[in-house]
């Protein structure tokens, strides 16, 4: 079943704590490059790149907003691609962060708020809310969204060091149902035309 509500007045997003718990982020290819599987996300107005790493086994990327940074931020997007990680489901993925949540922050929870396929590839997105990050002692709320693709896995992560307003947490909502896979070799997972 798939829900389109964001209503998190007493359950808003949190971003997974800076325990070493995000494991990798990435972006698509530019869009003229599209070949075999991609992530189709975009970086959001008025953030920049605040940090980028890629290995053999992941590429990471993280967004502030301008004026902060990685090491200093209120609100962060985090892109991860799993290179050859395709044996792992959303659901499982899932399980394995509410885990490190429960483990890293006393009093966390975790709500599921969309699951499905989009394009024939399983997907699930959940948020996280964390009342008070023992390292910072603020409060963190984070949505994610992961996809099990063919050839990686994908994970697209909004965060706050704040609970977000009803604003925020609907325009938020729309960004991480934008976010898409996509295949060019595979014509019910085509890539959008023009890329």
């Amino acid at each position: 079943m798939k829900t389109n509500q964001f209503k998190f007045e007493s359950f808003p997003m949190l971003r997974a704590i800076p325990l070493a718990l995000t494991a990798a982020l990435a972006f698509s290819a530019p869009a003229h490059a599209l070949q075999a599987e991609n992530l189709l996300v975009t970086k959001p107005k008025a953030y920049k790149v605040g940090f980028q790493k890629k290995s053999a086994k992941e590429m990471m990327s993280e967004w502030v907003p301008d004026g902060e940074s990685v090491n200093d931020w209120t609100e962060m997007v985090t892109v991860q691609i799993f290179f050859n990680l395709r044996d792992v489901t959303p659901a499982q993925y899932r399980a394995r962060m509410e885990k490190l949540w429960g483990d890293a922050c006393p009093g966390s929870q975790v709500r599921n708020v969309n699951q499905g396929a989009e394009s024939l590839y399983p997907t699930m997105t959940w948020a996280l809310r964390c009342p008070a990050n023992p390292k910072t002692g603020k409060p963190e709320y984070t949505w994610m969204k992961a996809v099990q693709g063919r050839d990686s896995f994908y994970l697209v992560q909004k965060a706050y060091k704040f609970g977000p307003t009803a604003e925020q947490v609907a325009s938020w909502a729309r960004f991480l149902d934008d976010v898409r896979v996509c295949d060019t070799r595979v014509p019910a997972q085509s890539c959008p035309k023009g890329m």
